[in-house]
């Protein structure tokens, strides 16, 4: 019988000084163990301000780029959460298994600042969420397509107010198509505003995220933010704004054109949706999924794809969307009764 020996290293690592160890294993040690977890072959033991890792040569090699990665964080002032380790080990994986191409430094997507307001940051947590702020920099139209919770809105929105801030627009524009989803508008109380009111509210909610809440009523009476449902768009040509359709999944195909027909110089468009969350009645097709056919490649135009791995949200939230893609590929159906879409992963 022939016993297999696995080569086994050993790495050092010391902390420089300045770094108090707690800022390194987390308060009672709740980094070290997710790093623990997260290496369940790898021996790691902490004597003073040195770290030793023994165990093969490939995952002791991503524990030695896992401390570089958080040192090079910590050496920005920001914290290191356990959050933040799981999706710097989740991109080094995936740097070395070779996936998405072209790979940002951990540590470049996590302490790159979009936007600080209220005492907190907002920044990119992923590689394909860190692809997806860039491609809003360097291109005119951008399509940000993903699952819920992978911070497509929310990370336009935080572009669209630095833009206003630095003075790049006059304008912010953000609209959705009051499409119902499993209600109808008509048998919603009160006027036509307050009907509508529900289908903006998470535009709302974002914008006092990022702003200051009292300046927000004088910043829309004087125009300067808008905030409406996207049949008001028609006829018009936007110039000098920053303009984002989000839930563009519901737009028929008519729309999703008058949308797109309606910018004007010097502005931006980035559109948002999950084409798995279509709420268009029966036998009318999504504008988002059709636009993919008709604007890929069109010089100028970028569609980000973002996957549950970007979902920022509760972890569970990653796992829902995981499931019900399972449940989709085994039964050949979308989520909305037809045929699933092909999934892309990765940002194009």
């Amino acid at each position: 019988m022939t016993q297999t020996t696995t080569t086994q290293d050993t790495a050092r690592f010391t902390v420089p000084s300045k770094h108090p160890m707690v800022t390194v294993l987390g308060s009672g040690d709740s980094l070290l163990r997710v790093i623990e977890t997260a290496f369940p072959e790898t021996d790691i033991h902490v004597r003073g301000n040195e770290v030793t890792a023994t165990g093969t040569p490939a995952e002791v090699a991503l524990v030695q780029r896992l401390f570089d990665e958080m040192m090079l964080v910590l050496r920005t002032g920001q914290p290191m959460t356990e959050d933040a380790v799981e999706r710097t080990i989740s991109m080094l994986r995936k740097a070395d298994a070779g996936e998405g191409g072209g790979h940002a430094a951990p540590a470049e997507v996590l302490t790159q600042n979009i936007l600080s307001s209220r005492g907190r940051t907002i920044r990119p947590k992923t590689l394909n969420q860190k692809r997806y702020v860039d491609a809003i920099d360097k291109h005119t139209v951008v399509f940000g397509i993903g699952p819920a919770g992978t911070g497509k809105t929310y990370l336009a929105m935080a572009k669209a107010v630095q833009a206003l801030q630095s003075k790049q627009v006059n304008r912010i524009i953000l609209t959705r198509p009051a499409v119902e989803a499993g209600e109808r508008l008509g048998y919603l109380p009160g006027t036509l505003y307050e009907k509508i009111d529900p289908y903006l509210r998470p535009l709302y909610d974002a914008l006092h995220d990022m702003l200051d809440p009292d300046s927000i009523p004088r910043l829309m009476a004087a125009g300067t933010i808008e905030v409406a449902p996207l049949a008001y768009m028609r006829g018009r040509t936007l110039n000098d704004a920053f303009i984002i359709l989000d839930e563009a999944q519901n737009t028929s195909p008519e729309q999703m054109k008058m949308f797109l027909t309606r910018l004007g110089f010097d502005s931006k468009i980035v559109i948002t949706g999950d084409i798995t969350q279509v709420d268009l009645p029966g036998g009318t097709k999504s504008g988002l999924r059709q636009v993919q056919e008709i604007l890929e490649g069109v010089e100028d135009v970028h569609f980000s794809r973002l996957t549950s791995t970007d979902v920022v949200r509760h972890k569970l939230v990653g796992r829902i969307v995981d499931a019900y893609e399972r449940y989709d590929v085994r039964t050949g159906n979308g989520t909305d009764g037809r045929p699933a879409p092909a999934h892309t992963n990765g940002t194009h």
